[in-house]
């Protein structure tokens, strides 16, 4: 794959990850990751402001899924046609590389922080299944659990058949190309820069709805925090249901501003 090709794909891949990303931003609802938070933790740190805790919500929700979505919306595509390899047939493995006596079993993910025993468990129990679904091929099995970034170098071991690859290392075997890696940041360009002028006008709508939300949940007349009420919602065993919406105004309240009106529009004699 020549640069300019390369740089197509990178610019096509982020095209997709921009996309899911600001999906992922527009349709996220307070309601629903607030269950998730800790506001016991909010409480013991001091926030005072409903702005603190829209916006930790946020970055922390954002980050982790920026991350899910940027591998599967970036560097899977890109370690699949950069390696000449298919769709892998199997689930947990993403990248199939068949040469006459070798079939590479490649699962790509972002970094090598996201495992924890069980997923790397779950994960040697996949390519095992894939390696008996393959044994009338007679050919010989490698599996290799790749990350688009990091040092990990590893082999296979007595509790798992696959190796580790990461970094410049798990490109370099996916493309032969030492200098892949830095590659695909450099054909980046500019055009992350063009994304984050839209991400960060979405961005902002997000933590106006979130705070509005949340101050009509959990807001007191004075401004403070419902803190009992967040608790409730967030932890209790009955249901507190979520005000979506303003409150309307009451009629008296109608009233009152009607005669205040009226009050005010007192004819002095004078045009």
């Amino acid at each position: 794959m020549n640069p300019s090709e390369l740089e197509g794909l990178i610019r096509q891949s982020l095209d997709d990850f921009y996309q899911r990303r600001m999906k992922k931003l527009t349709e996220l609802k307070l309601s629903n990751v607030l269950r998730k938070k800790n506001p016991y933790l909010f409480r013991a740190v001091g926030v005072q402001k409903a702005s603190e805790i829209v916006t930790e919500i946020l970055q922390a929700y954002m980050s982790s899924s920026d991350e899910t979505i940027f591998g599967d919306a970036f560097f899977e595509p890109i370690a699949k046609l950069c390696s000449g390899g298919t769709v892998s047939p199997s689930e947990g493995v993403d990248v199939a590389i068949e040469t006459n006596t070798i079939y590479k079993a490649v699962a790509v993910k972002s970094g090598p922080n996201i495992f924890n025993s069980s997923q790397a468990k779950r994960q040697d129990q996949e390519f095992r299944s894939l390696r008996s679904r393959l044994l009338k091929l007679h050919k010989q099995y490698d599996a290799l659990l790749g990350h688009a970034y990091g040092r990990r170098f590893s082999d296979p071991k007595d509790n798992r058949i696959y190796r580790i690859r990461s970094g410049q290392a798990f490109w370099e075997e996916l493309t032969g190309d030492p200098d892949f890696y830095i590659k695909l940041i450099h054909l980046m360009r500019d055009y992350p820069i063009q994304h984050r002028t839209d991400f960060e006008e979405e961005w902002a709508k997000a933590l106006n709805r979130f705070e509005h939300d949340f101050l009509n949940n959990f807001g007191n007349p004075d401004g403070s925090i419902d803190w009992e009420k967040l608790l409730r919602y967030n932890s209790g065993k009955d249901n507190v249901p979520w005000v979506s919406k303003v409150m309307p105004v009451a009629m008296e309240d109608q009233e009152d501003e009607s005669n205040d009106d009226e009050a005010g529009d007192v004819d002095d004699g004078t045009d």
